[in-house]
């Protein structure tokens, strides 16, 4: 194999791959990336059995088609110290992969490509069409809300919740719930509705692909993966597997329910500065809803007490809650600081609901009063 590239398009290829590849693996060949070349094409590909990853490098000259595996943190050294433009080639001879610039040169050890873990790629299949805007919107208001740690594994992924015209997107970790929904459109065909939990950290890994904000992202769904297709590069991931919750539930229809008109940038303001003086031993956040104030307050015994006054407009009767305030900052930082959100409220030990104007829900249970 033998191919020449110029620094930027490898960089952010190894960037995108890096991502993937397991500092460490009971299966040493995954250190490795792939970088396979054809005729006016190379793809470089990297895995950990879990999620992988395939992308296109632009610009490759390729003068002799063929595979190699390179270990991926030197060669992501070798491209990240050379000078922007620098130049590259690269070929193999089977024993030792060599990269050589105008003023350096680099002989690496050289390892079966046939021993490397095929990397799925995108299949010409009806699959689902989302906006790039929109995707990037889906991962930020919900990877948040995952939680990795749980032995409930679905509570580690986001479940989208896919069909031909919408798709919904809901993380959460038992306490708090967070969802977003947004237009989809289907190619190739319509696709069955889906509903696949996909790991957190696939979702992650999707976000920093994502590319220009005029091509769209395409979704495929399999029985036990998904692919998403963002412009070069196409990421696969092993489904998370259990059943995820009841989420239409958190979300009730409360006619009684008071409801409050907030602004986001202001808000987050507020609940950082009544967190000031919390600790991990009193964390929560009173929050009183009052006739022309919501009053934030905290205190713990070690660090004092804090006074918080927002002005609001409130129609109903007053309601105290309390709240772990990073939960409400988690929601409240994916948001425009000039969004409105409507704040929704029963009583102490009901759960708060969150919503904005573009699709976007967010649940929060409430913390046992002093």
């Amino acid at each position: 194999m033998k191919v020449r590239c110029t620094r930027e398009p490898l960089l952010a290829a190894l960037q995108s791959a890096s991502a993937v590849v397991p500092a460490r693996s009971p299966k040493p060949v995954l250190t490795n990336v792939k970088l396979e070349a054809a005729q006016g094409t190379a793809v470089l590909s990297a895995t950990d059995l879990e999620v992988g990853i395939r992308t296109e490098i632009e610009g490759v000259e390729t003068s002799a088609p063929g595979a190699v595996l390179l270990p991926s943190g030197r060669l992501s050294a070798i491209v990240r110290e050379s000078s922007p433009g620098t130049v590259f080639d690269i070929h193999s001879d089977g024993t030792a992969t060599v990269v050589k610039a105008p003023r350096s040169e680099f002989r690496l050890p050289a390892e079966d490509p046939l021993e490397f873990p095929s990397v799925a790629t995108f299949p010409a299949e009806p699959c689902f069409e989302i906006s790039t805007p929109l995707m990037r919107e889906l991962v930020r208001r919900t990877v948040f809300a995952t939680d990795n740690e749980s032995s409930r594994f679905a509570l580690g992924g986001v479940l989208l919740e896919l069909t031909s015209t919408a798709v919904t997107a809901v993380g959460t970790d038992g306490r708090r719930l967070a969802k977003m929904e947004g237009p989809a459109a289907s190619v190739n065909g319509t696709p069955a509705d889906a509903q696949p939990i996909v790991p957190a950290r696939a979702m992650q890994l999707v976000e920093r692909c994502l590319g220009n904000a005029d091509t769209p992202i395409h979704l495929a769904v399999r029985p036990s993966e998904i692919l998403v297709k963002t412009g070069p590069t196409t990421i696969s991931a092993r489904l998370v597997e259990g059943r995820f919750p009841r989420w239409r539930d958190v979300f009730p229809e409360r006619p009684d329910a008071v409801r409050v008109s907030l602004v986001a940038g202001p808000l987050l303001a507020a609940v950082r500065q009544a967190a000031i003086v919390t600790s991990e031993q009193s964390k929560g956040v009173d929050f009183a809803f009052q006739r022309g104030a919501l009053v934030l307050s905290g205190r713990s015994a070690e660090s004092g007490e804090s006074r918080i006054e927002l002005p609001i407009d409130l129609h109903g009767a007053d309601v105290k809650i309390k709240m772990d305030p990073r939960f409400m900052s988690d929601f409240l930082r994916v948001l425009d600081g000039g969004a409105n959100v409507s704040v929704e409220l029963t009583d102490a030990q009901s759960a708060c609901v969150c919503r904005t104007e573009d699709g976007y829900g967010y649940v929060i249970m409430p913390l046992a009063a002093d």
